[in-house]
């Protein structure tokens, strides 16, 4: 009973028993220009009411001629000259509270599972909060158990790292997470579905998910019919939420779906308010707000517990690795995983090309045995990679070089060895155990 009286005088206390309003001057394209709210400041809250008397949160994305530009959370329809502007908070803050964990919630922090209302008091977090100070922040820690025998032993995450999971539409990316989320030993999963498709939300969530994976996991949706300021919001309520139980002192295992999702939708609110477009249409505020989202994840400073490991994927248009938004992630992350379309047509999953992807932990989170194990497996790989053309097509003569002709005696087997179901769980040991017994019977053999 105490504790409801509390929450409630803490909820009374958050009420403005005074408002000031503006008035919509008028309407271009996915913003609302106004008057009457000068006292804001870049991404202040307001709400906006629509001429039949209904509140929307807005957001101030710009200011030109002496008018305040805002963007809402939903649809422009419904909104017309004289309609009223309020203020609701200047900058950019959500509560976050322990009831979060085994929830689905929309970009603004409200539930759409089905299960009732969230608390409503918690901790008060900034959506846009700075990143850790680089000369305090603690090294990456121990190398992670993601349950996945290709990471595991050839693309090895530790815990405070970040990595990005390139590849093109339909090819195991969001599997690939799920198998990631349910076999980590993190104390809690923040996840984001950024633009996702509506029909899959609930699929990844039954059944890549699962029950099991979902008490554990706080799930961030905006669908890609929702409107940009939504999708953009999502990105930032999943690193806040994720910064939350960090503070906590808890590991936490954060996954982005997708970080290119949030680029689009960051550059459809820049076009909006007036930014001009650059390198291939996207705005300069794109390349900017990429480094302050994903510089967030990774260890606390020294003297605090708790960590966020990151996984962001990014969609690849067209399988070109050069692209802005591709490159730009590239280079921020701690190492990329790169899904291959050939290989997930061949019915290889998860299709991971081990060959072109990179953990930047390598070489010193693995011991002389495992990297010893890894480069050799690698090795063979590599070079029945180089000869594959002519492998298949025949015109490679048996006996002609002993390299090749090892490399081809173990493919088969390595091929196996990289190939999981998503349903399999691996752990480190039992992956290069296994991996040593291969290398071991085909030398043998």
């Amino acid at each position: 009973m105490e504790n409801l009286y509390n929450d409630l005088k803490d909820s009374f206390d958050q009420i403005d028993l005074v408002q000031n309003f503006g008035t919509v001057t008028g309407v271009s394209g996915l913003t609302l220009s106004c008057t009457g709210v000068e006292n804001t400041v870049m991404g202040s809250q307001c709400y906006v009411e629509d001429l039949e008397g209904h509140r929307h949160a807005a957001e101030v994305v710009g200011y030109k001629d002496g008018e305040v530009l805002l963007m809402p959370f939903g649809a422009v329809e419904g909104f017309g000259p004289n309609c009223r502007v309020y203020v609701a908070q200047k900058g950019q803050n959500v509560v976050v509270n322990n009831a979060y964990l085994g929830r689905v919630i929309n970009a603004l922090g409200q539930p759409i599972d089905g299960k009732g209302m969230l608390k409503t008091t918690g901790e008060l977090c900034h959506l846009k909060r700075k990143p850790p100070m680089p000369g305090q922040r603690q090294a990456v820690g121990e190398k992670l158990d993601v349950g996945v025998r290709a990471l595991n032993t050839f693309v090895p995450i530790c815990e405070g790292q970040r990595l990005g999971i390139f590849s093109g539409s339909g090819v195991g990316k969001s599997v690939l997470m799920s198998m990631i989320a349910k076999s980590s030993n993190a104390d809690v999963n923040v996840i984001g579905l950024v633009g996702e498709r509506g029909r899959e939300v609930k699929e990844f969530i039954e059944r890549n998910l699962g029950e099991e994976g979902l008490k554990r996991s706080v799930v961030v949706v905006a669908t890609g019919d929702e409107p940009p300021l939504m999708r953009r919001q999502a990105a930032y309520m999943t690193m806040a939420v994720a910064e939350y139980f960090r503070d906590q002192g808890q590991k936490v295992m954060l996954f982005m779906d997708s970080v290119t999702r949030f680029a689009q939708a960051q550059r459809e609110v820049g076009l909006s308010a007036g930014e001009p477009p650059t390198t291939k249409g996207f705005t300069p505020s794109v390349f900017s707000e990429l480094p302050r989202l994903l510089e967030r994840a990774g260890q606390s400073e020294e003297g605090q517990q708790g960590s966020i490991t990151g996984i962001f994927t990014v969609l690849v248009e067209g399988g070109d690795m050069d692209e802005p938004v591709a490159d730009s992630v590239r280079g921020i992350v701690d190492g990329h995983i790169l899904l291959d379309r050939t290989l997930a047509e061949r019915g290889h999953f998860p299709a991971i090309d081990v060959l072109k992807s990179v953990s930047r932990m390598l070489p010193d989170c693995h011991s002389d045995q495992q990297l010893q194990l890894m480069n050799r497996a690698r090795g063979l790989l590599a070079t029945y990679s180089d000869m594959e053309e002519l492998i298949r097509l025949g015109a490679y003569a048996k006996g002609s070089d002993a390299k090749i002709d090892e490399a081809i005696n173990y493919h088969d087997a390595l091929e196996g060895f990289l190939r999981q179901g998503h349903k399999e769980a691996t752990t480190i040991d039992q992956g290069f155990a296994a991996l040593d017994a291969l290398l071991a019977s085909r030398k043998e053999a």
